[in-house]
């Protein structure tokens, strides 16, 4: 099997748990692949296996039967602009905090080898969200997991945001900003602005205004199937673009749309971990503290 590897700096805690997790590999004859600056990162903190190889951004993974995220869900955010369209499986491994989408804990390691080299899996595959503008805006990374937003910059007055679906008009958002989310982001950025929970495998965006002037605007659910595009208006000369973690100050002339894009995030999904559980466990939904259970 051919695995790649990607992560960042970790705390001295989580030193055993990755040493641990690349002395399985190489007793399962794994070849290996690591990102550049996370070998660098490990070499003077675990030993490493002879032999193994180091790629970065750009390089082809074209082969790698696996990728592992090691570190948090921002992590994996960013192994999946690694990945691209090839969709090679991704595992999350968490040594981050939340860990919504790196499912693995750091001491569950051992468990979820044998599982993925067993082929007690299945795959679960999560729409992402591409931005198309008229001048480029991410390097040609235009493509996130979790959601896209239009954002005012520093301490500035507020942004007008005109959005259309399938170019007819929706709405003016005055906002500090507007997110436009995927199922999976629904659970982030999306959610602490008052959007809803959507299962993964629903075909939608959620659109959601960051504080918006005009009370009675609400979050809205659209098909992923239509595009969204948008014109932005305010008293500074530039907003901020954000994609995922990725942000970019953009001027108020760009045009700026997004749809569904045309493949899809593959992530390995354990037999004993599914979302729902995940959303009770990492959010504490429906637990009730006066008895201290899930209803």
């Amino acid at each position: 099997m051919k695995i790649a590897i990607l992560g960042k700096p970790f705390d001295e805690e989580y030193g055993p748990f990755i040493q641990n997790l690349f002395d399985e590999l190489q007793r399962r004859n794994t070849e290996l692949l690591v990102v550049e600056h996370f070998s660098l990162f490990l070499q003077n903190r675990i030993h490493l296996p002879s032999g193994i190889a180091t790629f970065n951004r750009g390089d082809s993974l074209a082969g790698v039967d696996f990728v592992l995220s090691l570190g948090g869900d921002g992590t994996l955010l960013d192994t999946v602009t690694y990945v691209g369209a090839l969709q090679i499986p991704i595992l999350g491994i968490n040594t981050g905090r939340l860990g919504f989408l790196a499912t693995i804990a750091h001491d569950s390691i051992n468990l979820a080898l044998d599982a993925l080299f067993k082929g007690h899996y299945t795959f679960d595959d999560r729409a992402l969200i591409r931005v198309d503008s008229d001048l480029e805006i991410f390097d040609g990374i235009n493509f996130g997991l979790n959601e896209f937003s239009l954002l005012k910059r520093d301490s500035s007055s507020m942004i007008a945001v005109h959005a259309y679906i399938d170019g007819e008009y929706l709405n003016t958002y005055w906002a500090d900003g507007l997110v436009v989310a995927t199922p999976t982001g629904s659970t982030g950025y999306s959610l602490s602005c008052g959007g809803p929970l959507v299962l993964p495998q629903t075909n939608n965006f959620v659109i959601s205004p960051v504080c918006p002037h005009n009370l009675n605007v609400r979050p809205m659910i659209v098909s992923d199937k239509t595009v969204i595009s948008f014109e932005v208006e305010g008293r500074s000369s530039t907003y901020l673009a954000s994609l995922d973690s990725r942000s970019v100050a953009v001027d108020m002339s760009v045009q700026i749309a997004v749809r569904r894009e045309s493949f899809v995030a593959r992530l390995v999904k354990l037999h004993h971990v599914n979302f729902l559980t995940t959303l009770r466990g990492k959010l504490n939904w429906g637990l009730d503290k006066r008895t201290n259970i899930f209803r």
